[in-house]
C-alpha cells in the first residue's frame, strides 16, 4: 500500500506515468481527504485522469482518524495539512510507503521511520522494469525537471541511472 501526497500524484499525472505506475504495482493506493481536494482542482491537465482513477476505485480516499495530530506534524516539520494527513494515514493504515516529493515531508518520513518514494524514483523504476524505454524516460525526466523542484544533482543522478541502464 502506498499513500500519496498531492505533489507526487500531480507530478506523476503531469508526466503521464501515474496510470502506468498504478497498473503495474500490486497493492492499494490511498490519499487523504485534504489531498483529494488539492489534486481534484478544475483546469489542471492531470485532474481528469486522477478523478477517473478515484472513480474507478484504483485510488481510494480515506479519512484520517487521529486528526488531532495534523497540526502537531504541521508545526514539527513545517509541512502543509495534506502532507501531515498523508503521514498520519500511512501510519494509521500501516502503509508500505509514502509517495512524496516535498522536502520537509521526506525529512518527516526519515524521522518517523516511514519508507518513501519520489516521482523521480518511480520514473526510474518504470524504466528499470522496461515499462518505458530510454528516450521516453529521458523525456519524462525533462518534463519532471520543468514542473518539479529538483536539484540539478537529483536530475543528473537520474540521467546517469537511465543512460547507464541501457
Amino acid at each position: 500500500m502506498i499513500v500519496f501526497d498531492a505533489s507526487t500524484i500531480i507530478l506523476l499525472g503531469k508526466i503521464d506515468i501515474l496510470e502506468l505506475f498504478i497498473s503495474n504495482f500490486r497493492g492499494r493506493f490511498l490519499i487523504s481527504e485534504t489531498v483529494s481536494l488539492e489534486i481534484c482542482t478544475e483546469g489542471r491537465e492531470e485532474t481528469p485522469l486522477i478523478v477517473k482513477l478515484i472513480e474507478d476505485k484504483r485510488i481510494k480516499i480515506l479519512k484520517v482518524k487521529n486528526s488531532g495530530q495534523i497540526k502537531k506534524l504541521m508545526m514539527d516539520f513545517n509541512i502543509d495539512a495534506g502532507e501531515a494527513e498523508t503521514l498520519i494515514l500511512a501510519i494509521q493504515e500501516g502503509a508500505l510507503m509514502v509517495a512524496t516529493d516535498d522536502r520537509n515531508a521526506i525529512r518527516a518520513c526519515k524521522i518517523l521511520k516511514l519508507d518513501f518514494v519520489t516521482a523521480v524514483a518511480i520514473l526510474i523504476r518504470a524504466f528499470e522494469k522496461n515499462l518505458i524505454d530510454t528516450d521516453e524516460a529521458l523525456i519524462k525526466l525533462q518534463k519532471l525537471q520543468s514542473v518539479g523542484r529538483y536539484s540539478m544533482a537529483i536530475i543528473e543522478d537520474a540521467i546517469k541511472q537511465i543512460k547507464g541502464g541501457v
